[in-house]
């Protein structure tokens, strides 16, 4: 079965990047024109996605307005033969079908996939992270995908981590078997297991789910911080069914959750811009070389 759908949850507040984020959602955080959330759309899209299904928040109005028609600029742009401008923010809205669901609490990103429960209905759906940008090819979700067509099983992503600390930042597998150089059965997904980790493969990036995960969510208890998570129904569903884990190669990964990860975003992506790279690039050497 194909996989048309993917689930974005956008309602969390966003407080690694306040003061800005009491207004403003980070997904709408600029990466040069773009705002970061469209990046992570465009990869879906581009891998086979037809609908998006954001998880949203009250404060979160700017995203939805953001994919939709705009009749008032598009009249503007019109009217001043601004053609090609008139087709780019009309072709934003149009790249994919877009379903909005709030979270009327925030309890965890597993309550927050639980809420697209009826609009997943039997299919299975890709899970991404709305701060984390991937650049590469084929990319993150066309591998992910590709993964699940082969093995016919949920599959989440991992990157390879070893520096000194990500043992206490990210949630590392226990491996079962393995079936390649980039792909494993997994026991579990030990959330920040420290220097005690049994391997250095972390979950980041995303998952391709089954609608199963739905009654472990339903039934999960609170976990780390004393909310619903993700990682502790797939690991219940682990023992179920086989859960892969696909180690995706050739990727440039940015966390734009953290402010170093979003500049360096920003910077890589402007500097590839046939615009605007060249000029950027000697903006950058001079500023370096005053410090």
């Amino acid at each position: 079965m194909s996989i048309r759908k993917a689930v974005i949850p956008v309602a969390g507040y966003g407080t690694r990047f306040l003061p800005f984020t009491k207004s403003t959602p980070k997904e709408m955080l600029p990466i040069v024109d773009k705002p970061v959330i469209q990046y992570v759309v465009e990869e879906a899209v581009s891998a086979g996605i037809e609908e998006i299904i954001l998880i949203t928040g009250y404060t979160k109005r700017a995203i939805e307005d953001y994919f939709d028609y705009t009749a008032e600029l598009d009249n503007h742009l019109e009217r001043h033969g601004k053609v090609k401008d008139r087709e780019m923010i009309r072709a934003i809205s149009d790249m994919a079908r877009f379903t909005y669901i709030r979270q009327k609490e925030m309890k965890g990103n597993g309550h927050a996939l639980l809420q697209a429960k009826s609009a997943i209905g039997n299919d299975p759906f890709l899970v991404l992270w709305a701060d984390e940008v991937y650049r590469g090819k084929p990319g993150l979700v066309q591998q992910l995908i590709e993964a699940y067509n082969e093995v016919q099983s949920p599959v989440i992503h991992v990157r390879e981590c070893t520096a000194p600390g990500d043992g206490d930042k990210f949630g590392y597998i226990d491996i079962a078997e393995t079936v390649s150089d980039t792909l494993f059965k997994i026991n579990t997904l030990v959330e920040k297991p420290g220097e005690n980790r049994s391997s250095n493969y972390a979950s980041l990036g995303g998952y391709v789910l089954t609608p199963e995960i739905f009654p472990i969510l339903e039934q999960q208890a609170p976990g780390h911080g004393g909310e619903v998570v993700t990682a502790d129904a797939i690991n219940t569903l682990a023992q179920r069914r086989p859960v892969y884990a696909k180690l995706c190669t050739g990727l440039e990964y940015y966390d734009c959750g953290s402010k170093l990860g979003y500049l360096e975003a920003t910077v890589r992506i402007a500097l590839d811009r046939p615009d605007i790279g060249a000029e950027f690039s000697k903006i950058l050497k001079s500023i370096v070389s005053s410090h």
